[in-house]
């Protein structure tokens, strides 16, 4: 059974930075597609943005040339820097994984962690 765990939320003002963590059991970082996604109050779960297993990365436009994944198949830990953030990114933010070449879906990834909250204030 993969168990991935987030870390790294937390209260931040505008325009500073976090780095999220999601760190994997078992040595699935290297080998699948990695995932993250965020649902704010009120609002449905929505792509972030991915690294695929080759390296290729993808990111939603709201998040573009703010946000950077990356990972570490070393410690089997997969990141997200944000930098710049708004207050409209503030939300639970999951990790996720998923095999092959995965989608901006929640559906096209089959594990999940439990989500850690970001909150932005103005």
């Amino acid at each position: 059974q993969v168990q991935l765990v987030e870390s790294g939320g937390g209260l931040v003002q505008a325009g500073g930075s976090l780095r999220l963590s999601c760190a994997a059991s078992g040595r699935i970082v290297s080998s699948s597609a990695m995932g993250w996604f965020r649902q704010g109050p009120g609002k449905e779960r929505e792509f972030v943005a991915y690294v695929w297993s080759g390296g290729d990365t993808y990111y939603s436009d709201s998040v573009k040339g703010r946000f950077t994944i990356s990972r570490d198949n070393a410690k089997n830990t997969v990141y997200l820097q944000m930098n710049s953030l708004k207050p409209e990114d503030t939300a639970v933010y999951y990790c996720a994984s998923g095999r092959g070449r995965t989608g901006v879906r929640a559906r096209d990834y089959e594990y999940w962690g439990q989500g850690t909250q970001v909150t932005v204030s103005s």
